[in-house]
């Protein structure tokens, strides 16, 4: 799924697009709101949350979004030709009279009223690029589990909302640590880093056409992708392998010398090399 500053990057497009404008095409290709027609309301806003997206429309009407894995916003001006992919793969159209915003394969789409927007995202810890963020309920949470590994914890977003599996990963990275670790086995000093290195990284991001962690514009992230090409500290080869409860895995990649810990055998991220074939330094 996207990382927050994603999201953040899509509901500042969306907002600046449509935000103020009356809708001069509304389309929903989804059974459910086949019939809905917005269209002569006025566009009030676009916020994320967490990774969700809440346009809100006059007439306290807001559209729910998630991009989840493979969806996108894209905005086109008047005659310009979309490019977002086939036509069958678009789930929702908002027109004003000069900008369009099109949602390709979005797995997330539901209608509801403004003041019932806590249904869906009443659940999400404190958003670190949102007005709710608050370190110390986010680090509460983290630690409310001290038995769950920190790779896991971090990624659940009703702990702290934002974080996917490229920040997980190297949040793990820049704190010295295996994704594998139990949560309340942080040092006291990491446990008081993790929350603000997180925002920091989110924040630092969320402007950028291309993510970096490393502050290195040769190499944009420490860990993550780079399996099994050498650590950028250290020059041992970064390893990846799957984490999650079981229901869902996700690749994991971590550096076995500036991360000691638990970690899987390894043996075990054989299937993740296939999908990611070597690459030279």
């Amino acid at each position: 799924m996207p990382e927050g500053d994603t999201v953040w990057q899509a509901a500042r497009r969306l907002h600046e697009s449509l935000a103020g404008k009356r809708l001069t095409r509304s389309d929903f290709r989804v059974p459910k709101y086949a019939t809905v027609d917005l269209t002569g309301r006025t566009v009030l806003s676009t916020i994320p949350r967490g990774k969700h997206l809440l346009t809100r429309f006059e007439g306290g009407v807001t559209l729910h979004t998630h991009l989840r894995m493979e969806g996108a916003w894209k905005v086109y001006g008047t005659g310009e030709r979309w490019r977002g992919g086939p036509a069958h793969q678009i789930r929702a159209v908002l027109g004003t009279a000069d900008r369009t915003a099109v949602g390709y394969r979005l797995q997330v789409l539901e209608l509801l009223r403004t003041s019932e927007e806590e249904r869906v995202v009443g659940h999400l810890g404190p958003d670190l690029l949102g007005p709710d963020w608050d370190p110390d309920r986010a680090l509460a949470n983290l630690l409310a589990d001290p038995g769950r590994p920190l790779g896991e914890a971090l990624l659940d977003q009703r702990n702290l909302a934002g974080i996917g599996n490229i920040y997980k990963s190297e949040l793990c990275f820049l704190l010295g640590v295996t994704p594998w670790l139990p949560a309340g086995a942080l040092s006291a000093d990491r446990a008081e880093r993790l929350p603000v290195l997180a925002k920091q990284l989110l924040e630092a991001n969320r402007d950028r056409p291309v993510r970096q962690t490393t502050g290195v514009h040769r190499h944009d992230l420490f860990v993550y992708g780079r399996a099994p090409r050498p650590c950028l500290r250290c020059r041992t080869p970064v390893r990846v392998a799957d984490q999650g409860d079981g229901t869902q895995e996700r690749p994991t990649y971590w550096c076995p010398a500036c991360q000691p810990g638990p970690a899987p055998a390894p043996g075990s991220p054989q299937r993740w090399r296939d999908r990611y074939p070597r690459r030279t330094a």
